[in-house]
């Protein structure tokens, strides 16, 4: 009977430690800005702003790194001076997370005020999502992503898709409601498979048109109505490259703001070595070929402004490492180490 109580005893406890560490506090405060409006509002007056223009991040070059700066909602207020009605401005603003020591972070797209001075005034630019997620620090990747996102969703959900009435965000962004059929909107995200294939010894990486010259990378698709995750590799390698998946394990997943906003749900997958002849879908991709070890060590070192050879032409260079596509290609490289 001891021994039981014992056993109780720590259940208990360890149930106690969990609700009361820092994550479970700090997504219970964040739950309760989404639901409360009063204290969401009460939360911008003193929480922290990341500013985008048009989507575009706020970044500041201080030596040879870009900083993310959070602006007070007293600089904030300062900016939006500028304009009129500065309180509905902040209105605008969407929570984003916050600090261990529960001081919100909101986004807020100043699009109508005049880039050049802001930029000015607080010494930094509005850069293109697409490069500031690789040249900012790794932890403030996932915010900027996930803050953009959510900003475009806003700015594409204006009005209700039944009566075409306009509708209202809340405090926190977490919703819109239409208040003339009653009907609430949240922000969805749309699942995307990215497959690194092998045949045992190579894996195989593919370019699409509008990539950047000389990067490869893992294949990718949307997952389609009704398919489940393995379902949607399989067809995709197929279509892609005219490959049969004979097995596939998971690896991990990352959010990912492109084209606007998409779970990233990384798997590996095998193919027959005796059936691993490429046929192409060029209304899909531009080339795909099998990459054998050392080419994926010299690619994982080549930087794309190195990659360049003096015919024209371009050496593969591989996503940067805030990208899931290279943890992938990383996977691959220290399985056929090992």
């Amino acid at each position: 009977m001891a021994a039981v109580y014992q056993a109780l005893h720590r259940r208990v406890s360890s149930l106690a430690c969990r609700l009361h560490s820092t994550y479970v506090r700090k997504m219970r405060y964040l739950n309760q800005l989404k639901e409360d409006d009063s204290l969401c509002r009460q939360a911008q007056t003193s929480g922290t702003f990341y500013l985008f223009h048009n989507l575009s991040p706020f970044l500041q070059k201080v030596g040879k790194k870009y900083l993310v700066p959070q602006l007070s909602a007293a600089e904030t207020r300062q900016i939006l001076g500028k304009l009129q009605e500065a309180e509905q401005w902040m209105e605008k603003s969407v929570l984003i997370g916050c600090s261990d020591e529960h001081r919100p972070h909101f986004a807020l797209d100043l699009g109508a005020l005049d880039k050049s001075v802001i930029e000015a005034e607080l010494q930094g630019s509005f850069t293109d999502l697409r490069k500031a997620l690789f040249v900012v620090d790794r932890k403030d990747s996932p915010l900027l992503a996930s803050a953009q996102s959510l900003l475009r969703w806003h700015d594409s959900h204006q009005y209700c898709s039944r009566t075409g009435q306009p509708t209202e965000k809340n405090p926190a962004g977490s919703k819109r409601v239409c208040h003339a059929s009653g009907v609430t909107y949240y922000p969805q995200v749309s699942p995307v498979v990215i497959t690194l294939v092998s045949d045992g010894s190579r894996c195989l990486l593919a370019r699409q048109p509008s990539f950047p010259p000389g990067m490869f990378t893992a294949l990718s698709g949307f997952c389609d109505m009704g398919e489940n995750v393995e379902e949607a590799v399989r067809r995709e390698v197929a279509e892609e490259v005219g490959l049969e998946v004979e097995s596939l394990r998971y690896s991990a997943s990352q959010h990912w703001p492109f084209p606007s906003s998409s779970l990233m749900i990384a798997c590996h997958a095998l193919v027959g070595a005796q059936r691993a002849e490429i046929s192409l879908d060029t209304l899909e991709l531009e080339e795909a070929r099998w990459f054998g070890l050392e080419e994926i060590v010299e690619g994982l070192k080549r930087e794309p402004s190195s990659s360049k050879q003096d015919d024209g032409s371009f050496l593969p260079w591989f996503p940067p490492k805030q990208a899931i596509a290279h943890q992938l290609i990383r996977e691959w490289l220290q399985q056929q180490s090992a």
